[in-house]
């Protein structure tokens, strides 16, 4: 265990943020943690890329609203397209969509920490900025298309840990 590794577990474990250890071969370190609680997030340390911590979260667009956006006209949901990455590019995250033919079905929000500054508030702080900006993913297709639940049953709720 690399003494990077070592202090990024114990300050997720202080926090009451890790989760597990996952099995990756492209990376040095998979974790994978909670914040908030019931929501995942992975903190790796690409191979190769020992000077360096990554902060990810993938979310998937519902079917229910893949079908939404399918019914859109075309220059509709182009305009939807360039408003979200606007909208995460708003976030100071970096971030990779998956939009065939413009209907979004995931998408990727990521940074960066290199070692230089690694700190407990850094992680901790990019750990937030993820989550807000997956947030702001989130709300930004309820605002266009609705609110679903799992079992795709309309709700109305107010709750920033979706």
């Amino acid at each position: 265990m690399s003494k990077i590794e070592n202090k990024v577990q114990k300050w997720l474990s202080d926090e009451g943020l890790f989760r597990q250890k996952v099995p990756d071969e492209n990376a040095n370190f998979h974790f994978v943690i909670n914040y908030p609680e019931g929501h995942i997030l992975d903190v790796i340390q690409p191979k190769g890329k020992e000077d360096m911590v990554l902060i990810a979260c993938a979310t998937n667009v519902s079917p229910e609203h893949q079908t939404e956006i399918r019914k859109l006209k075309p220059e509709k949901k182009d305009e939807f397209i360039w408003e979200f990455r606007f909208l995460l590019n708003s976030q100071f995250v970096d971030f990779q969509l998956q939009h065939p033919e413009n209907i979004l079905q995931s998408f990727l929000i990521t940074d960066e920490i290199f070692e230089d500054g690694l700190s407990k508030d850094r992680l901790i702080s990019s750990v937030k900025t993820i989550f807000r900006a997956k947030l702001h993913g989130i709300w930004k297709i309820q605002m266009e298309f609705g609110m679903y639940e799992e079992g795709s049953k309309n709700i109305d709720q107010d709750n920033m840990y979706v």
